[in-house]
Order: C-alpha cells, then sequence, then structure tokens
C-alpha cells in the first residue's frame, strides 16, 4: 500500500509544480483545492479518519466552500504521508505533540 501512495504523492506533487506557476502566457493558475472524497480516493485513509484529523488538528483545511465543505490544498499530502510514517511507532497523541512542535 505504501508504494502506492507514494507514487500518487509524486503525481500530485509534480502537478502542484505545474498548478503553482503564478502566471502562465498570462493567465492565472489557480492552485488545486482538494474535498474530503478525493483525499479518500488517493489515500488509504477513509473520510471519517480524514475528519479526526482535521478536528485534532493534525490536518488543516485550506478553505470552506459557500456550502460549508473543507477544502484542502496539495500540502495535505504531505502531511499524510508524515503521519503514515510517525503511525508505525507512535500513538496518535504522541504524533500531534511531534507535529505541532513543527509547526511553532
Amino acid at each position: 500500500m505504501e508504494g502506492i501512495f507514494k507514487k500518487v504523492f509524486l503525481m500530485l506533487d509534480s502537478q502542484f509544480a505545474a498548478s503553482t506557476k503564478n502566471v502562465h502566457k498570462g493567465f492565472e493558475i489557480p492552485v488545486k483545492l482538494y474535498r474530503i472524497g478525493e483525499i479518500v480516493r488517493y489515500t488509504p485513509y477513509s473520510r471519517q479518519t480524514i475528519h479526526n484529523y482535521t478536528i485534532m488538528g493534525l490536518i488543516k483545511e485550506a478553505k470552506w466552500t459557500e456550502g460549508g465543505h473543507r477544502l484542502y490544498d496539495e500540502s495535505v499530502f504531505e502531511r499524510l504521508s508524515q503521519i503514515t510514517e510517525l503511525r508505525k511507532n507512535n500513538t496518535l497523541g504522541e504524533i500531534m505533540e511531534k507535529l505541532g512542535s513543527q509547526n511553532n
């Protein structure tokens, strides 16, 4: 499963590099934002886990839709990859402490 997750992350990373160019031949290109369902499709996590990680502060939404749905930017995939690695030897509480100290 980790190999698939890494391939998807690399694919999204290359898409992110291409999509973050502010101007391309005079056109502004918006950064791609992902709904929870898309994150579930590209990762081994369930919708409930993504929701729980958001509530716990392990991942953060970038924006909200007018309808109240969370939208995540590409950085969520890197963060989920970190969480995947840390889950091998740490509790969620320990991960919250480690990732919380990285953000400060």
